[in-house]
């Protein structure tokens, strides 16, 4: 079977480190993968915290995972401190990707990439929503800028 491959940009534009824990080892002695997935959720809370944002309310409406790939390239130990480096890709109307490239910070060595597909939601009204212009002018002024040259046109 063929390995899934994610095509990250080059330049993500927030970065945070988190601290391996004991609760964070499998029975391989080294970070599961479960646990891989709670951490990139840590990142992309800090991620929109740095924003100033929270995954339950951006301009009224909240984020929901629709997919989630994370592909590893090595091992990560009790001890270890792993510096998560976040961005956004592949927008349409309702969301994008939030993407990750993870590495070991004393080696400097890619541990996994991984990205998650998230969607708007009104939690509310139990429908997918559009991106707000909240979200765009925090996280993606680059979109504004295709929205007021599209109008233009």
């Amino acid at each position: 079977m063929a390995r899934v491959k994610l095509d990250l940009p080059d330049h993500l534009d927030f970065s945070t480190d988190l601290d391996i824990r004991i609760s964070d080892i499998n029975y391989g002695n080294h970070l599961g993968n479960d646990r891989m997935v709670t951490l990139i959720h840590e990142a992309r809370l800090r991620y929109l915290k740095h924003h100033g944002l929270t995954e339950l309310d951006i301009d009224g409406l909240g984020l929901m995972v629709t997919d989630i790939v994370v592909t590893f390239s090595a091992e990560s130990f009790l001890g270890d401190v792993l510096t998560f480096s976040v961005g956004l890709s592949d927008f349409n109307k309702y969301g994008c990707d939030v993407v990750y490239r993870v590495e070991n910070r004393a080696e400097g060595r890619k541990v996994a990439e991984a990205k998650t597909g998230v969607v708007f939601f009104d939690y509310s009204a139990r429908r997918l929503a559009r991106i707000p212009e909240l979200f765009k002018q925090r996280c993606a002024p680059e979109l504004l800028e295709a929205d007021s040259a599209s109008a233009a046109e």
